[in-house]
């Protein structure tokens, strides 16, 4: 059934007349805008209990408290705004309790500047009971600004933060028409790319599928969760720092996967310019890898993969990349000091010849040069072929392009994994996934010990979970 929208105008009066509904707004830098829709559209009254704006800093702190990190547009920042205003609340409306649901909507924006070198983001919250006497839950997300222009952004800003405030009190029962709903008006205008919601009535929810719809409802083309699931930014936990990305199906992830990353990351290491202490190895699904043969996505299948690689303790990246450079081109607000890529030696393949073959016009330099850019190391993990060991170096490439091949190589803008076990090269995932539906051949020697654990536990990728091995 096809999703109904509204626009956030008529959201705004929805909330505005339903008397239960009543709160605060909260808003810092350019997000001023979102107190000011329920004013317009009438009936206010009924649901503002206070709007303010700390503008400057001095009074921000003053109220708020200082932030260490000298940043007022993070995530700190906002978790500091919902708990200090809605301790106000609690305080002093406590005559209402018993019949409203409180609220409070907070933000920090920083939009685009008159010289455009800022580009527009910010973190934007609704702490919000659906129960007048109940504990209060959180939406917390992260949103970049795509329009050109300061005024657009705030409009963007006001419509956005209408959508949340509706989502969390009238679509709180379908979290992809949530997820969905965010960009009512404004598709293509903003990006989110984290999303968190968590509280005592969503303690049944798993965080890791709202990053898939954020991905895959073209919210963002980039969203993140750390292992416990929770859904994290990059500018928290990235920002300047060298980076590795390892890209696969993950279906289960085997011992091959665990080599792949172990290997990858201390070649990484061992680079002049990497400071081993701020490095970072995370795991990249792509929606293309997660989609079956009919080019549906199984909610399920993708839960399995990301609980696998939680047990393995790696952050994980939800894409919508199908070429690396989009990636590239979303970490670059992030500043990343070094780069690295680790692809299978069979998929660069595949992708070379893609590039050669679809650029037969003369734009052949120019889609290499987007794939393989200055600032950018792909390390190239071996595979079997036919029991032959394949490495970047003897990989097959088209013959129009093999001085190209070499140049890379040469310039070590190709890297081949070195230290990796030949011998769990044998390992095929595919293989293992069937050994795991009929719990044949030893499959838990080829996983690693965290892994195949929660499998049995949880009876993932098909697993044969006995009736008596369920706890009631």
């Amino acid at each position: 059934m096809e999703r109904q929208q509204l626009h956030p105008d008529q959201k705004a009066l929805n909330i505005n007349l339903d008397n239960s509904i009543y709160g605060t707004f909260a808003e810092i830098g350019a997000g001023q805008e979102v107190a000011r829709n329920f004013f317009k559209v009438g009936a206010a009254a009924g649901t503002i209990a206070k709007t303010m704006s700390a503008y400057d800093k001095a009074y921000s702190d003053a109220i708020y408290g200082e932030e260490e990190s000298g940043r007022y547009v993070c995530e700190s920042r906002l978790y500091k705004m919902l708990d200090h205003e809605f301790s106000l609340l609690e305080e002093r409306l406590t005559d209402s309790t018993a019949e409203t649901k409180f609220f409070v909507f907070a933000d920090t924006i920083s939009a685009i500047n008159y010289t455009k070198t800022i580009k527009g983001n910010g973190w934007m919250g609704v702490r919000f009971q659906l129960d007048p006497l109940g504990e209060p839950n959180d939406l917390i997300i992260h949103v970049k600004m795509k329009d050109r222009d300061n005024l657009l952004q705030q409009e963007a800003i006001g419509l956005l933060g209408t959508n949340m405030l509706y989502a969390c009190y009238f679509l709180n029962h379908d979290l992809e028409a949530f997820v969905q709903s965010l960009v009512d008006s404004i598709q293509g205008r903003v990006e989110v790319d984290m999303i968190r919601l968590t509280g005592p009535d969503f303690d049944h929810i798993d965080n890791r599928l709202l990053v898939l719809y954020l991905v895959k409802n073209n919210l963002s083309e980039v969203a993140m969760f750390d292992p416990s699931g929770t859904c994290v930014h990059a500018s928290e936990f990235l920002y300047k720092k060298p980076l590795v990305v390892v890209r696969g199906h993950y279906k289960p992830p085997t011992l091959v996967s665990e080599d792949v990353f172990n290997c990858s990351f201390q070649q990484f290491l061992s680079e002049p310019e990497v400071e081993e202490k701020k490095a970072r190895v995370i795991a990249e699904l792509t929606l293309e890898n997660l989609l079956d043969e009919h080019n549906n996505i199984s909610e399920s299948d993708y839960l399995e993969r990301a609980k696998a690689l939680g047990a393995m303790h790696y952050i994980t990246i939800i894409s919508n990349c199908s070429n690396h450079q989009r990636l590239i081109s979303y970490l670059e607000d992030y500043k990343i000091k070094k780069l690295g890529l680790v692809i299978g030696v069979l998929e660069l393949e595949e992708l070379i010849k893609e590039k050669y073959e679809g650029n037969q016009d003369g734009r052949l330099l120019v889609a290499f040069g987007q794939l393989f850019t200055r600032n950018i190391t792909i390390y190239v993990y071996p595979a079997m072929r036919d029991g032959e060991l394949v490495t970047a170096s003897n990989m097959k490439v088209p013959e129009g392009i093999e001085f190209l091949h070499k140049y890379l190589l040469n310039s070590e803008q190709l890297i081949e994994v070195v230290g990796f076990n030949k011998e769990q090269l044998k390992i095929y995932s595919s293989d293992v996934r069937e050994e795991i539906k009929t719990n044949t051949n030893n499959w838990q020697t080829k996983l690693p010990a965290k892994v195949a654990e929660l499998i049995e536990q949880e009876g993932m990728f098909g697993y044969p979970i006995k009736v008596h091995e369920i706890e009631l």
